[in-house]
């Protein structure tokens, strides 16, 4: 088993440039920080290329347990120096993993028949995109679509503040028009949500196939979207502002979604 000490060892350079999604897209990996996300990637079936653990956090048999036993996969023992300069946040259990990304294509979406799904238009911030997950996750919806992503899915905050379920979730990624020419062919109906022309979200009936499209806090949709909407949606607010923050807006509208339905 390969042992590293030192910080500039030219592995952990190399895992360090996989903070980069320019890096990430040339190098088809991306990095899994903690010992939850690691047991969350291997059961949505990721392939874990690489382990790179602390002895003195965690022990090979407890990792080799986690994989199932799989020695396709390689250990690399690192020193408490290198981990520390690696990890990005405590209590990540000892150990940084390189994986290989998933296709996520809208072909690959396996809908139920009365489907509920997320479409996230031009979203900036990873923390965002991670805290939806969460709430799709939660409401055990078919689908969280990224239309025109600002962010890469495998962005590590991305990783990070889904508590991995960007792994389990699934992610489809495709421009606007691809998206709505697929909802249109799948028979669901646009719930776009939009300051203009609206009505109030929880009057809206969601017992049919619905999608809850959301955009950024700063602009909101695109004209693509509010033409093509089924409806647009708002939520009332009685506060000075007319914005709320995209992943809160997502969870009260998902969640009335499946109050309707009987969760």
């Amino acid at each position: 088993m390969l042992n590293i000490t030192s910080i500039k060892n030219s592995r952990i350079i190399n895992l360090q440039k996989l903070e980069k999604a320019r890096e990430r897209k040339l190098q088809n990996l991306f990095v899994i920080e903690g010992l939850k996300e690691l047991s969350i990637a291997v059961v949505g079936g990721y392939e874990v290329k690489s382990i790179f653990f602390c002895s003195s956090i965690i022990t090979e048999n407890e990792i080799i347990n986690i994989i199932n036993g799989n020695r396709q996969i390689e250990l690399i023992e690192i020193s408490e120096e290198v981990f520390q300069k690696l990890a990005y946040r405590e209590g990540s259990g000892g150990l940084i993993v390189t994986a290989v990304p998933q296709k996520h294509s809208l072909n690959s979406l396996i809908l139920s028949s009365n489907p509920l799904v997320i479409i996230l238009e031009s979203v900036e911030k990873p923390g965002n995109l991670g805290a939806i997950l969460r709430t799709a996750d939660a409401a055990n919806i078919d689908a969280v679509i990224v239309c025109d992503g600002q962010t890469d899915v495998y962005n590590p905050n991305v990783i990070r503040s889904s508590l991995g379920c960007v792994f389990t979730t699934p992610v489809a990624i495709a421009s606007s028009q691809e998206t709505i020419d697929w909802v249109k062919k799948n028979n669901i109906k646009i719930y776009a949500t939009a300051l203009s022309a609206s009505k109030a979200y929880h009057t809206i009936d969601y017992t049919e196939p619905s999608a809850i499209v959301m955009g950024t806090e700063s602009t909101g949709l695109s004209d693509i979207w509010l033409k093509n909407a089924t409806q647009n949606i708002i939520i009332p607010m009685g506060g000075k502002i007319d914005s709320m923050n995209v992943s809160n807006a997502s969870a009260i509208v998902v969640f009335e979604a499946k109050r309707q339905r009987g969760f």
